[in-house]
């Protein structure tokens, strides 16, 4: 399926070490690829594997936005719309025939697939993409994958795909060690530019963010439109922000698109679509690595993300907003220089990067634990026991989940699935909400439960 070389948009760093891939995967039946962004993994390894192999080739992303993207991507490569050869399936939203080989969704749709029908029927091959952002749902994804190649199909193929150089750990689990392939990216130097607000702004405190930093952030873009050529790319950590900051915008001789998880499809494709005139386009990190927006040539970092903990006063995860790594850092800036020479606008010091942590930790350190609790009880191993989690979950996080599965009837007295938790995971919100809004429907009706549980789900992550 992989369109012949010269074909626009296909000749990219990856293309080289396709062959390498594919005899890995033959004989192995495993391997990570480690392949910066631009590079071209997600797009021209799927249709490679997918012209290799009878079934359908299922890839993984960690973001709606991601899949949908990823999914238009390779279906404009082959001059074919959405659904035909390539589709996607996301949470409201699908794309897909009989005829389709490649099939891009979400990690937390094959995790409800996988335990749905573990076998997987007419799927060939599992790529799992940005595997180094170590979310939750790819941590599973994974285990639960490699459990089905163990017990169920070992002919079903398994690539995981990061875009950093830290693979060893995932080579370990995936067939002590499976193979792993390199892709050299092609990136433009890209020139620093330290411009930490003055006077110094609050550090970030839970979600809020302070407003002079914003209006630092505003200021840096309309700066960057002056002295520089090309699309601008601004990295803020949440809606909230990215609708402040485009206020702030306002009368900029360019367009100015925001680029967040929860816009509909219309505007995340207006952010990614060039046009006539210049774009400003206000992101969260979902531009970080999981999609290309064409045209950059600046970025302008606000240092921030918004990243999953554990809320104890609420018993659920919350959104908190915290300092990014280096390594993401260095994701962001890289984002200027896929086409030519660019510039980042970093709004902190040379020193204060030095003092940045090197990388961000995964989400099963730090996060509520409930959801996964969950998900391995239904899988039957409510311990985690015999799966290859890349790290264990802590031992007291994951005593608390599993002592509130139990006070929800999720779970019995021996940590297995009841049919109430069954229930629970279908709805796909957090245990206690899912529980609120089952045991909510019966007594107020569907439509206000539902109401009161989106509200108290703002900002659950």
């Amino acid at each position: 399926m992989l369109p012949p070389s010269g074909t626009p948009g296909t000749d990219l760093p990856v293309r080289s070490v396709l062959p390498a891939l594919d005899a890995a995967l033959t004989a192995a039946g495993a391997a990570v690829l480690v392949a910066p962004p631009g590079t071209g993994k997600t797009t021209l390894v799927p249709l490679a594997l997918a012209g290799r192999l009878p079934g359908r080739v299922l890839v993984a992303e960690p973001r709606r936005v991601a899949a949908r993207a990823a999914a238009r991507r390779m279906a404009s490569l082959l001059g074919e719309p959405v659904g035909r050869s390539v589709g996607y399936s996301v949470r409201g939203d699908s794309r897909r025939s009989d005829a389709t080989r490649v099939e891009v969704v979400t990690t937390g749709l094959l995790v409800r697939r996988l335990q749905a029908d573990p076998e997987l029927p007419g799927v060939s091959a599992v790529v799992l993409d940005e595997c180094h952002e170590r979310q939750l749902d790819t941590d599973l994804a994974l285990a639960f994958t490699l459990d089905v190649r163990a017990a169920l199909r070992p002919e079903l193929e398994l690539l995981a795909m990061s875009a950093t150089a830290q693979a060893g750990r995932l080579a370990e689990l995936m067939g002590g060690p499976a193979p792993v392939l390199e892709a050299t990216g092609s990136l433009h130097d890209v020139e620093p530019v330290w411009c930490p607000p003055s006077p110094p702004v609050a550090p970030p405190h839970g979600s809020s963010v302070d407003p002079r930093l914003l209006a630092a952030v505003a200021d840096t873009v309309r700066r960057a439109l002056t002295e520089g050529p090309g699309d601008v790319l601004v990295f803020l950590p949440g809606a909230a922000e990215i609708g402040r900051v485009a206020g702030l915008l306002a009368g900029v001789d360019a367009d100015v698109r925001p680029l967040h998880g929860r816009l509909p499809a219309d505007q995340q494709d207006a952010a990614l679509t060039p046009g006539p005139r210049r774009r400003v386009v206000l992101s969260t990190d979902v531009a970080e690595t999981s999609l290309t927006v064409p045209g950059v040539r600046t970025v302008v970092d606000a240092g921030l993300a918004r990243v999953p903990r554990f809320d104890v006063a609420r018993g659920m995860g919350a959104l908190v907003t915290v300092r990014v790594s280096r390594a993401s850092a260095v994701q962001r800036a890289g984002r200027a220089g896929r086409e030519a020479p660019g510039r980042v606008y970093r709004l902190w010091s040379a020193a204060e990067h030095d003092r940045l942590p090197a990388s961000g930790e995964p989400e099963i350190a730090l996060a509520d634990l409930t959801g996964l609790a969950l998900e391995l009880a239904v899988w039957g191993a409510p311990d985690g026991a015999g799966l290859a989690l890349p790290d264990a979950p802590p031992e007291a996080a994951f005593t608390v989940a599993r002592s509130t599965l139990r006070q929800l009837g999720a779970v019995d007295d021996d940590g297995r699935v009841t049919p109430r938790g069954r229930a629970l995971t279908a709805v796909g919100a957090h245990p206690r909400l899912a529980r609120a809004l089952l045991d909510g429907a019966a007594q107020v009706g569907r439509r206000r439960a539902a109401e009161v549980v989106a509200l108290l789900s703002a900002d659950v992550a």
